[in-house]
C-alpha cells in the first residue's frame, strides 16, 4: 500500500490516471449540477398531477403526449395504455382444442388419418415421428358460447366463461420452437437460447420503476409444479444491468432468500454498513467507472428496504373473506396458483409493474382430458376472479392482463386413443393465448385456424408480434428500445415483429 504522498506522485506522472480523473470530474458535475441524471431521476417520481398540471379535458394526444414526463431514455415514445402486466404462464403447452378453440367437424373424424395435406411437411416431434399413424382425436369437452361476444369456451373452464366479454382471444398464435425448454425461452425472452433479458427486465430498463420498496419485476411459480422445469433465467436480466432482473417471491416464511436477518443478529447497524459500503463503490466507481459497481449498490439498498417491505406485502392475512371464496379455497394456501394470482393482485397495488407467474403441469402427452381437468381446477375460478378483482377495483382499465403457455397441442393423438382418451403431442404452428385490460379489445376473437386447429388461416400472430405489441401498450417503441452489447444493439423483438393494431382499442 502506497501513502497519500507516494499517490499523488504516482498520479502526477501517470497521464492514463489523469484521464480517468478528468472523467471523474465529469461525471462528479453531472451528478452534482441540477442538469444531471439526479434530477432527471427526480423529476420522473414526480406524481401525475405535477406532471399534467397543463392538460385540460380538451388537450389532443400529442399535446398530452408532450406534458408528459420521459425518463432518461426518451420513454416513453407514445402514450401508454398500460401502467402494470400480470403474465399468467401455463408451462407445458395447454391444447387450444380441448379449451378455446372449437372444432365440431373433427367429431366424425374420430380416428382417421390426418392427411397429408393438413401437416404440409411442418415438422414433428420425435415422438410423433416415431408413430405409425396420426389418428385425428376429436376434443372429449363440450363447448358453448358465452357473453354478447359469443366467444367459445370448454366446459374445462366454467369460471373463466363468465368473464370472456373481458378478454382479447388471440387464436393463431405461431411460434418457432417445438421443444419445450427452448420454446418457453423464446417466449419470455424473444430468443430460444438462454441469456437474452426476459421481458420483464426489458420494461424494468425502459420504464424504472415506481416503487422505491419493490422491485420492478417479481415472478411467481406455483408451488410442487410437476412437468418441464423452470429456471431463473426466464425472469433473468441477461446483459442488462443487474437491477433489472426478476426476482423470485417464494411460498413460506422467506419469501425472499437471504432477506431475513441472521439468527441473533437484529439489524441495528446495517443502515450505517449500507452507507460505508456504498462509499467504498463510489471510490471503486471513481477509479473504473464500472456502471456494474452501482447496479450491485442498487440491490444492496433495495435488499434493505424489502426487509420491511416484503412481510407486510405477501401477508394477504387481511383479505376480507369474500375475497378468498371469489379465488376459491386454495388461496389461503401460500404457493399455490389461486394464492400467486391474489398476491399478484397486491403486489401492483404497491406499484410493481411486472408480475410473472408461472404454472406448471399442462404438458399433457397422454391422458389428455384428465390433465386438461386438474389443470383448469387449479387455474380457472383465481384467473376468472382476478379479472374481476381487477375489474371492481377499477384497476383493470390499466393493467394487462395475459395468459397463454409457449406453443399448443396437435389435433391428432399421441399413443392409443379411445373414444375417452388421448394424447397431444407439441404444435407450434397454431396455439390460443389471450389478453385483458389496458388498451386490447375487451369481448374480441382475432385469428382462425382450420378446421383441425392445426394451421393459421387469418391473421397470424408471431411470439415476435406479440412482444412488440405488449412493449406498444407501455408506450415502447419495440424497435427503438435497444441495449448495446458486445458491439451489437440487441431489442427484445430482435430484428423482426409488428405491433397487431386489429388487437388495440
Amino acid at each position: 500500500m502506497c501513502n497519500n504522498h507516494e499517490h499523488k506522485k504516482l498520479r502526477s506522472n501517470n497521464r492514463d490516471l489523469q484521464e480517468i480523473e478528468k472523467q471523474i470530474d465529469r461525471r462528479h458535475f453531472l451528478k452534482k449540477t441540477s442538469l444531471g441524471l439526479g434530477a432527471l431521476a427526480l423529476s420522473n417520481l414526480l406524481g401525475a398531477e405535477k406532471l399534467f398540471a397543463n392538460v385540460t379535458p380538451q388537450s389532443s394526444p400529442e399535446e398530452i403526449l408532450k406534458a408528459y414526463n420521459k425518463n432518461r431514455l426518451g420513454l416513453p415514445h407514445h402514450l401508454p395504455k398500460a401502467k402494470r402486466v400480470i403474465y399468467l404462464f401455463q408451462s407445458g403447452g395447454p391444447s387450444q382444442m380441448d379449451l378455446f378453440d372449437y372444432k365440431p367437424k373433427l367429431t366424425d373424424m374420430f380416428g382417421k388419418e390426418l392427411p397429408d395435406s393438413v401437416i404440409g411437411g411442418q415438422r414433428l416431434t420425435g415422438m410423433s415421428g416415431a408413430q405409425s399413424t396420426l389418428p385425428i382425436a376429436p376434443s372429449t369437452f363440450k363447448f358453448k358460447q358465452y357473453g354478447e361476444s359469443r366467444a367459445w369456451v370448454s366446459d374445462a373452464m366454467p369460471y373463466l366463461s363468465e368473464v370472456v366479454d373481458d378478454l382479447c382471444f388471440i387464436k393463431g398464435m405461431q411460434t418457432d420452437q417445438i421443444n419445450h425448454t427452448p420454446a418457453i425461452t423464446f417466449m419470455q425472452t424473444g430468443n430460444q437460447l438462454p441469456g437474452r433479458p426476459s421481458i420483464g427486465s426489458w420494461l424494468s430498463y425502459g420504464l424504472g420503476s415506481d416503487n422505491e420498496n419493490l422491485p420492478t419485476f417479481i415472478s411467481l411459480v406455483s408451488k410442487n409444479g410437476k412437468g418441464q422445469p423452470l429456471n431463473a433465467s426466464l425472469w433473468g436480466n441477461g446483459f442488462l444491468p443487474s437491477e433489472h432482473q426478476g426476482v423470485q417471491f417464494r411460498s413460506g416464511k422467506d419469501p425472499v432468500l437471504y432477506l431475513s436477518d441472521p439468527e441473533n443478529y437484529d439489524g441495528h447497524d446495517r443502515r450505517h454498513m449500507l452507507d460505508y459500503l456504498s462509499h467504498l463503490n463510489d471510490l471503486q466507481t471513481d477509479s473504473y467507472g464500472d456502471p456494474e459497481i452501482q447496479a450491485r449498490m442498487s440491490q444492496y439498498e433495495m435488499a434493505f428496504k424489502m426487509q420491511t417491505s416484503v412481510p407486510e406485502v405477501t401477508d394477504i392475512s387481511d383479505e376480507p373473506d369474500h375475497i378468498f371464496e371469489m379465488y376459491g379455497k386454495d388461496s389461503r394456501d401460500s404457493g399455490t396458483y389461486a394464492a400467486n394470482c391474489l398476491m399478484a393482485r397486491k403486489l401492483l397495488e404497491k406499484g410493481v409493474k411486472f408480475v410473472q407467474l408461472y404454472h406448471q403441469g399442462w404438458d399433457q402427452h397422454n391422458y389428455c382430458p384428465g390433465g386438461v381437468k386438474s389443470q383448469s381446477r387449479k387455474t380457472d375460478q383465481a384467473t376468472a376472479a382476478l379479472i374481476k378483482d381487477l375489474k371492481q377495483r377499477g384497476m383493470l382499465e390499466d393493467t394487462l392482463v395475459v395468459w397463454g403457455g409457449e406453443f399448443g397441442r396437435t389435433v391428432y393423438s399421441q399413443g392409443q386413443l379411445t373414444e375417452t382418451n388421448y394424447g397431444r403431442d407439441h404444435h407450434p404452428k397454431a396455439f390460443t393465448m389471450w389478453m385483458a385490460g389496458a388498451g386490447v379489445k375487451p369481448g374480441f376473437s382475432f385469428g382462425e385456424t382450420d378446421d383441425f386447429s392445426y394451421n393459421v388461416v387469418k391473421d397470424p400472430v408471431h411470439v415476435h408480434d406479440f412482444h412488440a405489441t405488449l412493449l406498444h401498450l407501455f408506450g415502447v417503441d419495440h424497435e427503438k428500445l435497444t441495449f448495446k452489447h458486445q458491439g451489437r444493439r440487441y431489442r427484445l423483438t430482435d430484428v423482426h415483429g409488428h405491433v397487431v393494431k386489429d388487437l388495440l382499442t
